[in-house]
């Protein structure tokens, strides 16, 4: 892979997003213009209506932009794909099935006699179940691989949906505040989990969220969005930490608390203003 492909690995063009409403046309996003490396984490955090998930639906190819255009490993993204795995909030999975079955059917779409289609040679059902048992082992799932959701806790489900998008080998992992409904305990276990994986998988990684500790944990560089409508890019802060992190360790960490005091500086101090400006 060329330096310039690993450095531009997602290139995001002059994009705008803007929506057909009752009221007439929306802007969610304008103008918003960034690149992300091959290997790196970063984090989209805002106030609620920054287009924080606009974008992320945008990289992902579920939406397409109304103006610009958006690049991942030097090819336009027109739509979903499974170079692209996306984990939701909502963990998704289909509730008949067990968490075995629900990875499975994502393993298979991609690996198995469907794909064919992309011209490769299908997995036999042996390989395929070998691969969902890897994946359901990385997240510590490999008791729970034949219960069913609602036989599981909210964080076990998020770990499926973990598990799913990453038996499917994406090139960038795409995560919509997948912690933000679990307790703090176990949100705070799913993150030292993710650091872990991603050290693991070397993942590129796109990740939304509202919490400035998680952010400041987690990411490479942080992504703060104005306020909307017509959010845009409003800085991007490098977190220079070392890894890998241990939140421990960081509690007293002189540079880790001047970055969560810069994100903070920038959401509530300078975008409220802007926030009571406009209202």
């Amino acid at each position: 892979m060329s330096d310039s492909l690993a450095s531009k690995y997602i290139e995001i063009q002059n994009v705008e997003q803007t929506f057909k409403t009752a009221k007439g046309p929306f802007c969610a996003l304008q103008n918003v213009n960034l690149t992300v490396a091959k290997g790196e984490f970063i984090t989209l955090i805002g106030h609620s209506g920054c287009g924080k998930s606009t974008l992320l639906n945008l990289i992902a190819g579920l939406t397409l932009p109304t103006q610009g255009s958006l690049i991942c490993a030097n090819r336009e993204i027109d739509g979903p794909g499974p170079d692209r795995g996306v984990v939701f909030q909502n963990h998704s999975l289909l509730p008949w099935l067990t968490c075995f079955e629900n990875v499975y059917l994502a393993v298979e779409r991609v690996f198995g006699a469907s794909s064919r289609v992309n011209g490769t040679q299908a997995e036999t059902k042996a390989q395929l179940k070998e691969r969902v048992d890897n994946v359901l082992a990385m997240v510590g799932l490999t008791a729970a691989a034949q219960k069913r959701p609602g036989e599981i806790s909210g964080g076990m489900k998020q770990r499926v949906g973990i598990a799913r998008a990453l038996s499917m080998e994406p090139k960038v992992l795409l995560m919509d505040e997948p912690f933000g409904a679990l307790d703090a305990l176990t949100r705070a276990k799913l993150q030292d989990e993710l650091l872990a994986i991603v050290a693991a998988t070397q993942s590129t990684v796109v990740m939304v969220t509202h919490d400035v500790d998680e952010a400041v944990l987690l990411s490479d560089r942080i992504v703060m969005m104005t306020n909307g409508p017509a959010a845009t890019i409003g800085e991007v802060l490098s977190v220079n930490l070392p890894r890998p992190r241990s939140r421990v360790d960081l509690a007293e960490n002189t540079d880790y608390l001047h970055y969560r005091k810069a994100v903070i500086d920038f959401l509530y101090t300078r975008q409220s203003h802007v926030e009571k400006q406009a209202a």
